[in-house]
């Protein structure tokens, strides 16, 4: 009886291995073979940041059994870095990843899709898109450029950047052409600085022959990649006008709604990796990083309070005067603005506290 039973169990068993064996295949041979071009606004060199591309597309072929594949060109292959937006939106290519605020030239509301000056930190960025209705309103922005967005990655709070002397004062900063993008740019630009936009691969050069005075980039990790140190030695802190940045995966929206359901949710699924990978490789990597910077000769500089204190009256009131005029750019700063605040109340208690005496109890 039991031997029965046995055999009874194990006839279903295979049956049902058979049935899932053949529908294997069934489902394979339905599901679409997709090839998307994804231009990258970074150089292949920087293995941080153009790499978030790659972790992206390795992780939505792995979901899709190869079906979805997305390559990754870096920057100048399909189009300049700083054109990945426009690509998207016209269709040359399907995906871009990119910094959103590389195009405040078109709208400064794209500037919190990245990083506006005293912004907020990438935890704090992470929850206000994830779970505070950032998505949404940059979502809502974003659809008059067809594309809809993802977040693809984060630096943390980014260096000062490079300077060839010192400044301590605001007198010093007058006619320093400086490579910065965003909105840290036309802050800079009221405190007597020229900013310049030039993408990431461009930069050394420009600094190295003195068409520019000084240069920010991210941090450490990706600095000493590009050999700023060798032609500029004074390194500041903070960098003020990103808390923290964030990179995206611009798709176009016509694309976008012909994928599959399933490809979507793996699209989805390699950006959310990409966005955590990414953050973690830089707390990782810096700090190894920035021992090396020091031991060759690097001179780190600490942002004066008068330099600080001036650049966030200005941000305040660049922020007061786009609100004024500027309806898209209202809607989304009057939501940032608070949720900023109640994070940082929030930070100001546990966070704060127990960094503050780690950092000071070696």
């Amino acid at each position: 009886m039991q031997r029965r039973d046995f055999l009874k169990k194990a006839s279903v068993g295979a049956a049902a291995g058979a049935a899932a064996t053949l529908a294997a295949p069934a489902i394979a041979q339905t599901a679409p073979t997709i090839k998307w071009r994804l231009t990258s606004s970074f150089p292949k060199s920087l293995d941080t940041v153009f790499g978030g591309a790659e972790t992206m597309a390795d992780r939505v072929r792995a979901l899709t059994g190869g079906k979805f594949d997305i390559r990754a060109f870096p920057a100048g292959e399909i189009v300049p870095g700083l054109q990945a937006l426009d690509a998207v939106q016209q269709g040359t290519v399907e995906i871009a990843h990119t910094c959103s605020y590389y195009y405040v030239g078109k709208d400064k509301t794209f500037g919190f899709g990245t990083a506006i000056p005293f912004g907020m930190n990438a935890r704090q960025m992470n929850a206000w898109i994830y779970e505070g209705g950032g998505q949404k309103l940059l979502d809502e922005f974003y659809a008059g450029y067809n594309v809809v967005s993802f977040l693809g990655g984060n630096t943390g709070t980014q260096m000062g950047g490079w300077w060839r002397k010192e400044v301590k004062t605001l007198a010093d900063l007058k006619g320093i052409k400086m490579r910065i993008a965003g909105l840290g740019g036309t802050v800079f630009a009221t405190l007597g600085v020229v900013p310049q936009q030039i993408a990431g691969g461009d930069i050394y050069p420009a600094l190295e022959k003195g068409t520019i005075d000084a240069a920010e980039w991210i941090g450490p990790y990706d600095d000493e990649k590009l050999g700023f140190y060798k032609v500029a030695k004074n390194y500041y802190y903070p960098g003020w006008w990103e808390p923290s940045t964030c990179f995206h995966f611009f798709v176009n929206k016509k694309e976008w709604d012909k994928l599959p359901k399933e490809y979507q949710a793996a699209l989805q699924a390699g950006c959310y990796e990409a966005n955590v990978t990414m953050m973690a490789e830089y707390d990782h990597k810096n700090p190894i990083a920035l021992s090396k910077l020091l031991q060759n000769g690097v001179k780190l500089q600490r942002f004066s309070d008068e330099i600080m204190g001036a650049a966030y009256k200005s941000a305040q009131e660049l922020y007061a005067d786009e609100s004024a005029k500027n309806p898209a750019f209202k809607k989304i700063y009057d939501e940032f603005s608070k949720y900023r605040k109640s994070q940082n109340a929030w930070f100001s208690v546990a966070e704060m506290r127990m960094d503050s005496f780690n950092q000071t109890h070696k």
